[in-house]
């Protein structure tokens, strides 16, 4: 599963990252092996289901839907009930037998138990081992949020249209299939749908017959699946139209609204590549006749893509491309879109973990592939560079209190979902990142193979795949991959002075570890990979083990340590060393630049060394420096801006300092795209533009205007690469008419997508008073009913408060605007943002009123971001602003 755009935003203004993801308390300390590979189930283990018969019969017109399922099951132990998932489902019969000419026996009692999510089906008669067939009719509900199967409404054509879809990770099956809805039982799927006729049925498996039945609708049934977990199964119809394309004998296609197709070309023409790819590094063939992906209008606040087996569901801002809007950055995300859900094909689909405990072999190695993927197929990219990033997304997170191990017990449905966040996604991607270069990409590469093979439509547990890796690499890989996945934190390798002899440097390392919020935490220890260097030498590798290592380098001069960042610890140097390296920065690899930056901003704002250190790095950066360097540096700049929110002369005094570092590198490379222009100076010019509005630059705010105003006439004033940033600064400067002209624009949009990126626009006005307008507007279905927690999510990166007041106060109309998957995390996100130590008792009470006490990680991680920003903010800002006032 891909987490939900709109999320990554959120986590990253939390100081976060990767989702409306916060989680439970972390334990502090490793779990043992053995309760890793524990498998935890729900349901009694009576019975085992082998394959699931489902006949549905949608009626989108009226949100419901009748439906029958027979499933082979194995009773294991003789017993008079049988217990299974449900939810939201009535039952009208009830029926099981030992198999065809068999006797029929009717369920005595039917029990629907909705706190549990279970239905129980009780027999006059005890039900023998052995095979046996239960048939179930029922009906349910068709919502409008992502969850179970949902309806989305959009315009196509002047005409409003109405498709249907499903989603069930991680537990939502059940609201359309009774069943043993949990990843360790998996089973075969047939599936076939009374539909309208002219409208497309889409599944896992391709449709092997279509047939008119009496009153015009039509019979469409698919092939059998293989054996799968329930949240794999999908089902979607509309009136859509699919390209498709051939790799290696799988038939690959892409599922749109009519009218869009040409928009899916790139995404198609990626998923080719990427196949192709898959099918060669993970040495086992795709295993499905065809792969579709299908794109929705509409979005969630908790995904933006499902990997179901064969048919991966997309919302269409992550994967289409409209030439009137698409830009650089939405390029690569389609492409990252596709590569991750196809690598989930493997890693979840072929091989699934056994329960939600193991959800990072899923998530981490599909974010892993993504990258690795991107790197090989697109170089021009840079994406290698990312990978610092990706792992200050997870040490953002990781170096909190409210943690927890990658490998995590998982105990309720609500923990399941929490479960879907940076330390699952971005910290497993850096751990195997880590590993890999540990223990070289070919016997990684070769461990992965046998793993693949070994379990295929199996489950596993992360102890399988280290055991194959080990047994691959012929070096100790478990040890290591146990103290970074089974306990929390970050760890950090302070690097005491060089002493430089006859050529030779040496440096002694001391492992602590790294915290935001717990100075006097006794740290935990690890088994950690260093790789280090003098500058421009030689790089040298060890195991800081038992909390101290030293290392001997060639040559003299900077000393590097995490050379290459690959691994996933902070690295507090002395201060000379240090100012050793600072002195040197312009000349360091481009990807150590941005380590270097990372620690320093990291470990500067945690008060491990001076807050000031990044502006010193800062300072240093040429203005030719890498795209990516000034990304950075930018991004950090304007998160300072924010952090002086109520502070204005001291915020002021930072935006001189930022246009002053900024605006010379937009003039560089300059509004308008050159002809060899790198896809990083895209991205660039994005975010300086972005950027410098932020803090105010008039030069930038006085052209983003021009071009806004030229663009009624004039095509060429706001292309599709800048359309994007322009209006981001004429939105967050909008005053009433402004705002009025945005909002006429977004009623008249024709295009679903480009509709739902003018209504978020709404809501990130500073106008106070033009927030509350779009508060009011997000109560309505104006934009769709997927839109309105998207509009108050992006009120609340001004406005915190303010949003998070509204929201609670519209508590049950806003709960109707998220999918159930977000509901115990929504809240929290939007309050986590705020900088009023007052929020975090206004949080407490949510969660006291709301939340069940095993649903309250996103609360308490809210308020410990909360906690750690208002302590940047009295101890950290002094000295930036002391540096300011010296330098500025």
């Amino acid at each position: 599963m891909q987490r939900s755009l709109i999320s990554l935003a959120v986590m990253a203004l939390l100081g976060l990252s990767s989702g409306l993801a916060p989680m439970a308390i972390a334990a502090t300390s490793a779990a043992p092996a053995a309760k890793a590979a524990k498998v935890t189930t729900q349901l009694p283990r009576n019975a085992v289901p082998t394959h699931y018969a489902v006949s549905l019969v949608p009626d989108a017109a009226n949100s419901s839907f009748s439906a029958s399922v027979t499933i082979a099951l194995d009773i294991k132990q003789a017993s008079s009930s049988i217990t299974l998932n449900a939810s939201e489902l009535k039952f009208s019969a009830a029926a099981i037998s030992a198999g065809p000419g068999k006797p029929v026996q009717a369920a005595s009692k039917i029990t629907v138990d909705d706190d549990k999510q279970t239905a129980t089906f009780q027999f006059a008669q005890p039900l023998a081992v052995g095979s046996h067939q239960l048939k179930l009719d029922y009906t349910g509900v068709i919502g409008t949020q992502p969850t179970g199967m949902f309806s989305l409404d959009y315009q196509n054509g002047g005409e409003k249209k109405r498709a249907l879809y499903t989603q069930f990770e991680n537990s939502e099956a059940r609201r359309v299939i009774p069943s043993w809805d949990e990843p360790f039982y998996k089973a075969t799927f047939a599936l076939e749908a009374t539909v309208p006729a002219g409208q497309m049925a889409v599944s896992n498996m391709p449709v092997t017959a279509t047939s008119k039945l009496a009153d015009g609708r039509e019979l469409v049934r698919f092939g059998t699946s293989p054996k799968m977990s329930t949240y794999l199964l999908f089902f979607g119809l509309g009136e859509f139209e699919r390209a498709t394309a051939v790799e290696g004998g799988t038939e690959l296609g892409v599922v749109t609204q009519k009218g869009s197709i040409a928009q899916a070309q790139f995404a198609l023409d990626s998923s080719v590549a990427v196949l192709k790819e898959y099918n060669d590094y993970f040495g086992v063939r795709y295993p499905l006749p065809k792969l579709d992906n299908i794109a929705a209008p509409g979005r969630s606040q908790f995904f933006s893509a499902m990997e179901n087996w064969g048919a991966i569901f997309t919302f269409e801002s992550a994967i289409l491309l409209d030439p009137r809007t698409a830009t650089q950055s939405d390029k690569e995300t389609s492409f990252l879109v596709a590569a991750h859900e196809m690598a989930h094909q493997w890693f979840g689909d072929l091989v699934t973990m056994a329960w939600w405990d193991d959800l990072w072999l899923n998530e981490g190695f599909a974010s892993w592939m993504e990258s690795r993927t991107t790197t090989r197929l697109h170089p021009e990219w840079k994406w290698e560079l990312r990978a610092v990033g990706t792992r200050e997304q997870a040490m953002n997170r990781d170096a909190l209190a409210t943690t927890h191990p990658v490998v995590q017990h998982i105990g309720t449905v609500e923990q399941a979902s929490q479960a879907f966040d940076s330390i699952t996604y971005q910290k497993g991607e850096s751990v195997i990142r880590m590993l890999e270069n540990y223990v070289g990409d070919d016997a990684w590469r070769a461990g992965v193979r046998s793993y693949m093979a070994k379990h295929a439509y199996g489950n596993t547990v992360s102890d399988d795949l280290w055991r194959e890796v080990e047994k691959a690499a012929h070096k100790p890989v478990t040890a290591i991959a146990h103290d970074f996945t089974l306990k929390p934190g970050v760890p950090m390798i302070r690097v005491a002075d060089a002493v430089c002899k006859n050529g030779q440097t040496t440096i002694a390392l001391t492992q602590g570890e790294f915290s935001k919020d717990q100075t006097n935490k006794k740290p935990l220890s690890w088994r950690v990979p260093v790789i280090a260097q003098t500058v421009g030498g030689a790089t040298a590798s060890t195991i800081v083990a038992g909390g101290k290592a030293s290392m001997t380098l060639q040559g003299c001069g900077a000393v590097l340590v995490n050379a290459g960042q690959s691994g996933y610890y902070r690295t507090l140097y002395a201060p000379k060393a240090f100012a050793a390296l600072a002195d040197r920065f312009a000349g360091l690899q481009t990807i150590d630049q941005l380590g270097l930056l990372s620690d320093s901003w990291s470990l500067g704002m945690a008060g491990l060394m001076p807050a000031s250190s990044f502006l010193d790095l800062a300072s240093r950066a040429p203005l030719d420096a890498a795209p990516q360097v000034w990304d950075q540096i930018a991004d950090s700049l304007v998160t300072l801006h924010y952090s002086y929110e109520g502070k204005p002369e001291q915020q002021a005094a930072l935006d001189r300092y930022a246009r002053k570092r900024l605006a010379p590198v937009l003039a560089r490379i300059g509004w308008n795209k050159a002809a060899d222009e790198a896809a990083p100076v895209a991205n660039l010019r994005e975010t300086l533009i972005h950027v410098l509005g932020a803090v105010g630059d008039e030069g930038v705010v006085a052209e983003a205007r021009r071009r806004y105003a030229a663009s009624a006439t004039d095509k060429d004033a706001m292309p599709a690469a800048l359309r994007r940033p322009i209006l981001g600064v004429i939105a967050d400067n909008a005053d009433a008419a402004t705002w009025d002209k945005l909002h006429a624009a977004a009623q008249e949009e024709k295009s679903s997508m480009i509709k739902s990126e003018l209504y978020d626009l709404l809501g990130t006005a500073k106008d106070k008073a033009l927030a509350q307008r779009a508060l009011e507007l997000a109560l309505t279905d104006e934009g769709g009913a997927t839109e309105g927690a998207s509009i108050l999510n992006h009120v609340a990166g001004h406005h915190p408060d303010l949003a998070y007041d509204f929201a609670v106060s519209h508590h049950t109309q806003i709960e109707k605007k998220i999918d159930a998957s977000s509901r115990s995390r929504y809240f929290p996100g939007l309050g986590g943002r705020s900088s009023d130590p007052a929020m975090i008792d206004k949080l407490r009470a949510y969660a006291k009123q709301y939340l069940a006490a095993d649903a309250q990680g996103d609360t308490k991680t809210a308020i410990a971001s909360i906690q750690y920003r208002v302590k940047l903010r009295t101890a950290r800002l002094p000295e930036i602003d002391a540096w300011l006032s010296k330098h500025g």
